[in-house]
């Protein structure tokens, strides 16, 4: 079995007719599934949360098979992780891609559980201490992307269950929740 890093690929994955898009509906409609579920596990695994199709992804290549997946099979695939909410263009070009292998509500509902399991219900955080404090380390909080933190800490606080407040600079920016 292959692996990239620590990260073990799919048997497709050295398989080079699933680098190239393919023609026949259901044999595409699969493909596009097995990339959805192998860039969401990927990047997941290895906390990244933009992929741009403009710079080398590890994914998006295969030298063993001696093969790269097309420009238009990146944004396909991209697209289809977009369609199903799992995924977000951050820019209006659709160059650069935000994946949220949690959805912003998975998110929400995690941190909320994190909150509970850790004692800090009626605590206050900064958001810096949330993305990268002690208490995160090892969870799935740990290296959040400050952007998908800030999305599910307002839905907590528009249910109540979290207050944000502002600081003078970006460190000191906090919430307290009420879990």
């Amino acid at each position: 079995m292959q692996r990239l890093g620590d990260f073990k690929l799919p048997h497709f994955f050295n398989y080079p007719p699933y680098f190239t898009l393919q023609p026949v509906r259901e044999t595409r409609e699969k493909q596009v599934q097995l990339w959805k579920e192998l860039i969401l596990d990927y990047c997941r695994s290895q906390k990244i949360f933009v992929i741009s199709l403009e710079e080398d992804f590890p994914l998006f290549s295969n030298p063993v098979v001696e093969r790269s997946l097309s420009h238009e099979a990146r944004q396909v695939f991209l697209a289809a992780l977009v369609n199903e909410g799992r995924a977000e263009w951050i820019d209006k070009s659709h160059k650069k891609c935000l994946i949220l292998w949690l959805r912003i509500q998975d998110w929400a509902d995690y941190i909320l559980n994190f909150v509970k399991e850790n004692g800090f219900e009626d605590s206050v955080m900064t958001i810096e201490d949330i993305r990268f404090g002690i208490e995160t380390r090892g969870t799935e909080l740990a290296g959040i992307d400050r952007g998908v933190l800030l999305r599910a800490l307002k839905l907590l606080e528009q249910k109540g269950k979290a207050a944000i407040f502002k600081g003078t600079s970006a460190d000191d920016e906090g919430v307290k929740f009420s879990a």
